[in-house]
């Protein structure tokens, strides 16, 4: 197996702790992970963190991942989730060598369970979920033993197989592993194995009434697969003694090694698939997948690439310590990839109408325009130009303030692509708002060159009246305005945190006629604007939606040199 060692160029302990194995031959085969979601909830990217390095750690071994569903638990799991995880896995560019189902293992975790029972390593106990854990203490006193602890292996072995026949109401019965209710770690104070629950499974329908604890299942199901490395975020640590205890007690000759990574947290981001549950479940989002979530289908439709995330993920790398990621590396991230990728179009979001009054009525010309400056290969687009335009009512001001470079009357600016122009008049409504500008043209200005070299500082992008598309436009910010929206002050809920700002409609936008074909999920960069992409939930009904990625300030960028400059 020597000759297995990753030779990847970017190290980590995880590698450096597998290398170990293979040289002191502890590994007889290939290197085994797996990546073993819970299918209650969607995927978001502290999953694809964990993604990454599970299937990236088998890709560098020349070894196999598996994708296995722990559903341990009927009352929270869907079939819908099931199907996202996949597409989820799927859509960052990563295939599972084999897909299992802790429910494969059932039979087996159960047979194990009544091997424990014999061996007197498990009891049927008769308390209430609120008395064990009462039972339980703390980390500094030691816990209680339970009346029911000294049932004989015979008695528990029958109420075991009782409670598997549907013998008992649910709640009623657990049964639990008997290792050391005095233990420092909570894990190993007798926890519970089995409960009774009468739910419908999404593969086993009612054929059981009893499930598995997940922290029963887990262990097994890895040491049934044969992994040969179970890579867990550190929250599993304290975890780690009592799948070794099941694996040793059962006696199993396959043990898979745990080794602990930091999950990733992220500023201004969510992590908890129960918060994000809540989220959905009271309409502060419409949905796993919409835009402001941190969920993989969510970073999807909001125009996220798979490449972009990946990068991030080898970027921010494996460590040993939990910390907290700025938000901002990740859109950074994004803008590199974006910037390499996406087309770059002019779009108008809040239109102010341009008339060109000495441009002929009936004419209109095209002028060629780069796709993306960033690759040769994109190559060029044509865009309309007419005697009616709309720019951004931003890019006009009636009264200039100081350092303002664009449109205002009697000012020259350039528009881009096309001719230098300048502010002649403008018409207004009864309410005194601005509706119309009326500008005239140097025609020998075509393409931004004149002949007597003159240059203009302002340059506004444009598109034509006739010709552009009438799209909505949807700005997304945080979803919340703290931090780190798990540990919120003292007298406040998360949900105080929530930013009212987090989405805004812009409705009447103007693009150019040829993001009319925009497919669902592509990405552009809105000149001066930031990245879109055209939102995938309303392809095919009729309307041209297109959601802001990121927006093209870059914040680390800033903040990296400016680190830099006042060291």
């Amino acid at each position: 197996m020597a000759e297995n060692i990753s030779q990847a160029a970017s190290s980590d302990f995880i590698r450096e702790f597998i290398n170990e194995d293979i040289k002191n031959g502890k590994v007889s085969g290939k290197i085994t992970t797996r990546f073993p979601p819970e299918p209650n909830g969607y995927l978001h990217i502290g999953h694809a963190k964990a993604i990454c390095i599970d299937f990236g750690i088998a890709r560098d071994y020349g070894g196999v991942c598996n994708l296995r569903m722990d559903d341990t638990n009927p009352s929270k799991e869907d079939v819908e989730y099931i199907d996202a995880i996949q597409e989820d896995i799927r859509w960052l560019g990563f295939t599972w060598d084999n897909m299992f189902y802790a429910s494969d293992y059932f039979e087996q975790l159960y047979q194990w369970a009544e091997f424990l029972i014999q061996k007197g390593l498990a009891y049927v106990d008769d308390s209430s979920a609120e008395e064990i854990s009462r039972m339980r203490g703390a980390p500094s006193e030691p816990g209680k033993l339970s009346p029911w602890r000294t049932r004989a292996p015979e008695e528990n072995l029958d109420l075991f197989r009782r409670m598997r026949a549907g013998g008992f109401p649910d709640g009623s019965k657990v049964l639990r592993a008997k290792i050391d209710m005095s233990s420092p770690n909570l894990n190993m104070r007798d926890p519970v194995m089995y409960r009774i629950r009468r739910e419908t499974h999404h593969r086993t329908g009612d054929a059981w009434c009893i499930y598995p604890m997940y922290d029963y299942a887990h262990g097994q199901s890895d040491a049934i697969e044969g992994i040969t490395h179970s890579l867990c975020s550190l929250e599993f640590e304290n975890h780690r003694p009592l799948y070794d205890w099941f694996t040793a007690a059962l006696e199993l000759k396959h043990r898979p090694r745990q080794i602990e990574f930091a999950r990733l947290n992220l500023t201004y981001t969510m992590m908890s698939k129960r918060r994000l549950l809540e989220l959905v479940q009271k309409n502060i989002v419409d949905g796993w997948d919409d835009p402001r979530m941190p969920t993989i289908s969510g970073l999807r439709r909001r125009g996220y690439t798979p490449e972009a995330i990946r990068a991030f993920a080898e970027r921010i790398g494996v460590a040993k310590v939990n910390s907290m990621i700025d938000l901002a590396f990740l859109e950074f991230c994004l803008r590199e990839d974006l910037n390499k990728r996406a087309r770059r179009v002019m779009a108008v979001l809040d239109p102010l109408r341009l008339t060109i009054t000495n441009y002929p009525d009936a004419q209109v010309e095209e002028f060629d325009a780069d796709n993306n400056p960033e690759d040769p290969a994109a190559g060029t687009r044509k865009i309309p130009f007419s005697k009616t335009l709309y720019i951004e009512r931003e890019d006009f001001a009636e009264v200039p303030p100081k350092g303002f470079f664009r449109l205002s009357p009697g000012k020259e600016i350039r528009l881009k692509h096309a001719y230098y122009i300048t502010c002649s008049g403008l018409t207004k409504n009864a309410a005194g708002e601005i509706t119309e500008i009326l500008c005239t043209y140097d025609p020998e200005s075509r393409g931004g060159a004149t002949p007597d070299g003159r240059k203009v500082k302002g340059t506004s992008h444009w598109v034509s009246a006739a010709h552009a598309a009438e799209a909505e436009v949807r700005l997304y910010d945080n979803i919340f305005t703290l931090a780190d929206p798990s540990d919120v002050p003292e007298g406040k809920n998360w949900e105080d945190f929530i930013n009212p700002g987090s989405l805004k409609i812009l409705s009447g936008c103007k693009v150019e006629p040829g993001l009319k074909d925009a497919k669902p999920g592509e990405t552009f960069q809105f000149l001066r604007q930031g990245y879109f992409c055209a939102d995938s939930k309303f392809a095919g009904q009729g309307r041209l939606v297109f959601n802001r990625t990121v927006t093209l300030k870059d914040t680390w960028a800033r903040l990296q040199n400016k680190t830099t400059s006042g060291r």
